[in-house]
């Protein structure tokens, strides 16, 4: 895992995000070859390369070099590599000098392209591990520094992706929203959507850490693996006793335990989509109105909030705005049909259907 990859888009607005990336289509991104240290050898290996050409092209033609203070004006292996420093660093004490047209045209034709690349090489190479590698790392921590009450999506695979794309429907702004993955491809993905993107497993407390969990509002773990979202949540719930926590699991026998570890939501599809084919023997009706309060592209949808202070002690059906269905008390659902719905106490969350705008 590489820390530090943190990125945003940065845009002075974001007018449709998903259609706009719909619309440009993908684009086949492939992630780097080499390592830092592999680029690094890499860039050595090119120049110790252009170093020998340079060496082997003087010594070849020491005779048509001058050293002024060799009485005889003999040119030795160490003078050709003295030489071949000093030129291709443009130091150039003026001790060893070409006197024959053709060693004057290998400095000119070749040694000088050779001084220029190096120099290209060399400065690439000092932006790229030094100043690129600071400045990353400064603007890492000031974007960081600011994330507050903000989504973090564990996982860019197929449900983290419609996790994004739900709550940019939603209307949360993209640049609230941080997803992590190992994957260099499925951050840039991200990216392309407006979001922010942290490149890193998220099962590892510095990943998180550097996600701001601590100021987060709410945590989705996609993790691909029940046993990864389990340890998804797990360090999540460490890192911040107080944020919402969803995960997303594969097998009914896991729920008991990723709850355990600390997700206030988990969500098993295939046992809901399960449930909504049995529904939907008896009529599409029913299967359509649950989808509809689930997405945002529908006509209505069902929303959580806390009691307000005007419904203290009246009964559920009271409440206006939306149509209330249910109390959550504690750890207790009322229903709007029991007893305890006849009055809403203080601290109460209330679960509404409210009409979305056309």
């Amino acid at each position: 895992m590489r820390i530090g990859e943190f990125r945003r888009v940065m845009r002075p607005t974001l007018p449709s995000l998903l259609a706009r990336a719909r619309e440009e289509g993908g684009r086949l991104r492939r992630p780097p070859r080499l390592s830092p240290l592999g680029s690094l050898a890499v860039r050595v290996g090119i120049v110790l390369a252009l170093l020998g050409i340079a060496l082997a092209g003087h010594w070849l033609d020491r005779g048509g070099y001058r050293d002024a203070n060799d009485p005889e004006n003999e040119i030795s292996f160490v003078d050709a590599v003295y030489f071949t420093a000093v030129t291709v660093t443009t130091t150039g004490f003026g001790d060893i000098v070409p006197v024959t047209d053709r060693a004057r045209l290998f400095d000119a034709m070749v040694v000088t392209p050779i001084r220029l690349f190096v120099w290209l090489l060399f400065l690439g190479t000092a932006y790229q591990f030094l100043v690129q590698h600071m400045w990353e790392k400064w603007r890492m921590k000031s974007i960081s520094a600011r994330l507050t009450q903000h989504y973090i999506v564990a996982g860019y695979g197929t449900t983290g992706t419609a996790a994004v794309e739900e709550l940019v429907a939603n209307g949360i702004d993209p640049q609230r929203i941080v997803v992590i993955d190992p994957s260099p491809a499925r951050v840039e993905a991200a990216l392309g959507v407006g979001v922010m993107g942290l490149e890193g497993d998220a099962t590892r407390n510095e990943t998180q850490s550097l996600a701001r969990i601590e100021a987060a509002e709410s945590f989705i773990a996609c993790g691909g693996r029940d046993d990864t979202s389990a340890l998804l949540v797990l360090t999540a719930r460490q890192l911040n006793p107080n944020v919402r926590i969803s995960a997303i699991i594969k097998s009914e026998d896991n729920e008991d335990l990723v709850r355990k570890a600390g997700a206030d939501t988990v969500i098993n599809p295939v046992t809901l989509g399960g449930h909504l084919l049995a529904r939907a023997a008896g009529g599409s009706h029913v299967v359509d109105y649950i989808t509809d309060l689930v997405t945002a592209d529908g006509r209505v949808q069902l929303v959580e909030r806390p009691a307000h202070a005007d419904e203290i002690g009246k009964p559920l059906a009271s409440c206006k705005g939306g149509l209330a269905v249910r109390i959550i008390r504690g750890d207790q659902a009322i229903g709007f049909w029991e007893p305890g719905a006849a009055s809403i106490a203080a601290g109460d969350i209330i679960l509404e259907i409210v009409p979305l705008a056309a």
